[in-house]
């Protein structure tokens, strides 16, 4: 058997590789986490290094990716029901933070003066299949 680990994901923050590290050991399949110190401590630089790594061992590989796939990665609301577009329909919503206000704007830069996470973030959902970008009322 082989002793190497296969990197299967990448998160943008630790705990969202926190959470799907519980549900795969949960199915036997050891984890490793790479990168996530370095993120913890200034998450500015979590694009630049390419995110947090979620690494399973060669030989648990596919197994480890059926069960990423099972997990909903999209948009649901509080009933857990998915969430639908309004332009065409589909369910294949992602959540997303965007800097596209003056306010968010400045908020960004202070944030990354001062290394410290901005406080001012707007979240949109968009489609995954007509790119329709819109707010939850």
């Amino acid at each position: 058997m082989s002793n190497t680990f296969k990197t299967i994901a990448r998160f943008q923050y630790t705990t969202e590789a926190q959470i799907i590290k519980g549900r795969l050991e949960a199915e036997g399949i050891q984890v490793f986490l790479s990168d996530h110190v370095t993120i913890d401590t200034d998450p500015l630089v979590s694009q630049a290094i390419g995110g947090v790594k979620l690494k399973v061992l060669s030989q648990d590989a596919l197994k480890a990716q059926y069960i990423l796939e099972r997990i909903n990665k999209y948009a649901i609301d509080d009933e857990e029901t998915p969430l639908k577009c309004p332009n065409c329909g589909h369910s294949k919503i992602g959540i997303y933070s965007t800097i596209n206000t003056f306010k968010s704007l400045v908020a960004f830069i202070i944030g990354f003066i001062f290394a410290a996470l901005p406080f001012h973030t707007r979240h949109l959902y968009r489609c995954e299949d007509c790119k329709t970008e819109f707010n939850l009322k």
